[in-house]
């Protein structure tokens, strides 16, 4: 098993963070199998957790729908970046802010298992100069890359 930097950028400013985030590019899941432009968006529930729903379309951009509805909670709010999400019931797995851009305009997301990882972006597509430097970041963080899928997102208009 690799060993990687699972350190975090430490405090998240959660309004900031909530809302939707496109999926650029992650390593593969049973759970997220064939799913094209997907994203997650955050909110608060009123429980104090964060209400976590993730979608994407099978196969192509013009597949079905597919929607999961989660929480995510902070268990040390000393450290706000390690949260813990659950899509079923009771089990809940790491989702580590290990960077974060100044303005959250993109994260890269991991856990404590090599095996999850994650680069989001606030639109569908990512300067490419960027992702290299993020892919960089995660080689150096110990990640092995040869398992990352590029998600298709749509190319929204300019206006």
């Amino acid at each position: 098993m690799n060993r990687i930097d699972t350190s975090t950028v430490g405090t998240l400013e959660l309004e900031k963070y909530l809302g939707t985030w496109y999926e650029i590019a992650r390593f593969p899941h049973s759970f997220e199998k064939g799913l094209e432009g997907v994203t997650a968006t955050y909110s608060l529930r009123k429980d104090g957790k964060i209400r976590v729903v993730n979608q994407g379309y099978k196969g192509s951009l013009e597949g079905k729908l597919s929607r999961a509805e989660g929480k995510a909670k902070i268990p040390d709010p000393g450290d706000n970046s390690r949260l813990k999400v659950s899509f079923f019931l009771f089990f809940y797995g790491d989702y580590y802010v290990l960077e974060l851009d100044k303005n959250y305009h993109w994260a890269m997301i991991g856990s404590s298992s090599p095996n999850y990882f994650w680069i989001l972006s606030r639109t569908p597509q990512m300067e490419e100069q960027l992702f290299k430097q993020l892919l960089d970041n995660a080689k150096n963080r110990g990640y092995d890359l040869s398992k990352l899928i590029r998600v298709d997102q749509p190319v929204l208009p300019i206006v």
